[in-house]
């Protein structure tokens, strides 16, 4: 646990720091409040000082804005090979994260916030982080994230497969694309599935929000196994699978990856792309050295029934990157002695893939999404 100190009025204060991040801590810190003109606050995240707001929320949120607006004047650098691109991109990524990171805020017993015209976090604040144990310091970027994410939880993100909302708890990765969820919907299922229902088994390795693991039971499966190693995730997803009515049908176990015994369809949807996240929320998209990816292919043979099939839903975004080739993949899929037996291929819908403004968008723009069939 780490302490920030910081002066006001003369008198010495501390309080805890917290990063979902990780974010180091600040080597000083400053109060602010609204007479703190955006120049002077850029210049001083970018010396590492962070400053710590008392004035006016919204004012805060605005001089967040107007800071980001400084760092993106500065043009990207660039590369013509799409590896060095990707990390071009996700050093400019964490280096403005980390400049922002620097304007803070205080929240005290119960996580109140104390700032003029501030929203209520509390209860926010209380499914990210838990019970209070005292104030705390957290970045202003950090709390507009966890207020975000309360409002998804509230709201939840429509599964037309599922006719219904699935409702991400913060840092558990949100279903917002659906055509990983429809591949899994529409896939025939394996010979012994479709043949002895009553009887079924499914593994939903790395569950998340309990999506997957909700459709396969949609789809007539009589037991799904939903694992995870995220703590956020396995409670996301057990209140999911009681919102739809699947408890006598999912069974949420963790944390970890391959629940025991062996089932009829394995289904894996692991991070796509092989790199080092930087917090909770890219956990669902980074893996460093396809960590997941290979432990689900070294593992699959031991839990599949005979006849059973192992889906694993990976997008091509990293070969066009460069950080991964195909041959790498089918190489893996064969040391594991696996074969396959089929690929289902979709194009991604999601705004991103069509945005020319993005700096990986021809990479984007030529993803594949696909979902291989495996047997032993």
């Amino acid at each position: 646990m780490s302490t920030i100190h910081w002066t006001e009025t003369h008198t010495r204060h501390s309080a805890r720091w917290h990063s979902e991040n990780a974010s180091p801590l600040p080597r000083r810190t400053v109060v602010a409040d609204d007479r703190m003109k955006a120049n002077d606050a850029y210049r001083q995240a970018c010396e590492g000082t962070a400053l710590l707001w008392q004035g006016d929320f919204h004012n805060a949120r605005q001089l967040l804005q107007a800071m980001g607006r400084r760092i993106d004047r500065k043009p990207p650098k660039s590369s013509t090979s799409p590896s060095k691109n990707f990390h071009l991109h996700r050093r400019r990524s964490n280096d403005r994260a980390g400049v922002l990171g620097m304007l803070l805020v205080l929240l005290d017993d119960d996580y109140t916030l104390t700032l003029r015209r501030a929203p209520n976090v509390r209860q926010a604040c209380l499914q990210a982080y838990g019970p209070s144990k005292g104030p705390m310091v957290v970045s202003l970027r950090e709390l507009l994230g966890v207020l975000g994410a309360h409002q998804w939880r509230l709201k939840g993100i429509d599964v037309p497969t599922l006719g219904a909302r699935i409702h991400p708890h913060y840092g558990v990765f949100a279903p917002v694309r659906g055509e990983y969820v429809d591949l899994v919907a529409h896939t025939p299922l394996p010979p012994a599935t479709r043949h002895s229902p009553a009887t079924s088994t499914a593994f939903d390795l790395g569950t998340g929000t309990g999506v997957l693991a909700a459709v396969l039971a949609h789809r007539g499966i009589n037991r799904v196994v939903a694992t995870d190693i995220s703590a956020r995730a396995l409670v996301c997803a057990r209140e999911n699978v009681h919102r739809f009515a699947l408890t006598d049908r999912i069974e949420v176990s963790g944390p970890g990856l391959f629940p025991e015994d062996r089932a009829d369809l394995v289904v894996c949807n692991p991070p796509w792309l092989p790199a080092r996240p930087t917090g909770p929320i890219e956990q669902g998209v980074y893996d460093p050295d396809s960590t997941m990816l290979h432990s689900f292919l070294a593992g699959l043979s031991a839990h599949l029934r005979p006849g059973g099939e192992g889906w694993l839903i990976l997008s091509d975004l990293a070969e066009h990157l460069g950080l991964r080739t195909r041959q790498q993949l089918l190489d893996a899929i064969q040391v594991a002695q696996l074969r396959v037996v089929d690929k289902i291929d979709t194009k991604p819908r999601h705004p991103r893939s069509k945005d020319a403004a993005d700096p990986l968008h021809i990479a984007r723009s030529a993803e594949t999404t696909s979902l291989w069939r495996l047997t032993a």
